[in-house]
């Protein structure tokens, strides 16, 4: 079960009749292996998906729509390859069901499935649109740096940690984190969080290293988690929690959080570019 096995960047048959098999699982160990997590994790956390396009038919016929969310524990077996989630969702638009519970309880039973662990799903219909928040992240922007980079691939040599100096505690934020994605090389534009307890990091080689990754390829999670494993290992932080929002592509956006330390779950708070 490879990327270049699945339905992504691939001429695809959209049906509108359900179809579980759409979903296409990938295992999360072999990407984490290539940089050096085995089978303790070093964090926890989850990935929080957000599906903007769901629709279904009533008993009656009648379309329903739903803003659909996802939480993916990060210790699950395996990721949902984007595309084959797209694709599963649109199964929904042409088939009836008798209610928004049955609807919710059947995407948790797949999802769960190809995850191989509980997802928590939470399907928030119109009347609750108004309801979403929507905010900017909490930090100190590293964007406002005025600095020279030509450096376009994750070097994690680019951070620095004052070790000899006092610890700090302090929450950093970048708007410019770019990757690709690994098949169809098509952008994938995100938003980055760093809170960590510990020896304040360059924030000049912070803001290098996170643009480093405008032309790697990589999933969304699999970029978390290289970012949280390089500060952990270069910065040396006690405590340590990595989050990032990217914007939807296919109706879908994909937001991972990793931690090491105990701290309350984000609020799924959109950002302005999702």
């Amino acid at each position: 079960m490879t990327p270049e096995q699945s339905p992504l960047g691939k001429a695809a048959r959209y049906t509108e009749q359900y179809d579980a098999t759409l979903l296409f699982p990938i295992p999360r160990a072999g990407a984490r292996e290539t940089i050096g997590i085995g089978a303790q994790l070093p964090f926890f956390g989850t990935d929080i998906w957000n599906a903007y396009e769901l629709s279904w038919l009533n008993a009656r016929g009648k379309p329903q729509i739903a803003i659909a969310t996802f939480f993916i524990p990060a210790d699950s077996p395996n990721i949902v390859e984007s595309k084959s989630f797209k694709l599963y969702l649109g199964s929904f638009a042409q088939t009836p069901f008798e209610s928004a519970e049955v609807v919710r309880d059947t995407i948790k039973r797949d999802v769960s499935a190809a995850c191989g662990a509980p997802v928590s799903v939470r399907l928030d219909q119109p009347g609750a649109f108004g309801k979403i928040p929507f905010e900017e992240f909490d930090g100190l922007s590293l964007d406002r740096l005025d600095l020279d980079t030509e450096i376009y691939h994750p070097d994690p040599t680019l951070l620095k940690a004052a070790q000899d100096e006092s610890p700090v505690e302090e929450t950093l934020i970048s708007n410019l984190l770019k990757s690709n994605c690994p098949v169809t090389g098509q952008p994938d534009w995100g938003s980055v969080q760093i809170h960590y307890v510990g020896p304040q990091i360059d924030q000049a080689g912070l803001l290098r290293y996170i643009i480093s990754y405008r032309n790697h390829t990589g999933f969304h999670e699999q970029c978390v988690e290289r970012i949280f494993m390089d500060i952990l290992r270069e910065c040396k932080p006690d405590r340590l929690a990595v989050y990032a929002r990217y914007t939807r592509r296919g109706g879908l956006d994909i937001n991972p959080f990793r931690t090491n330390f105990n701290m309350p779950m984000p609020d799924n708070a959109r950002l302005a570019r999702q």
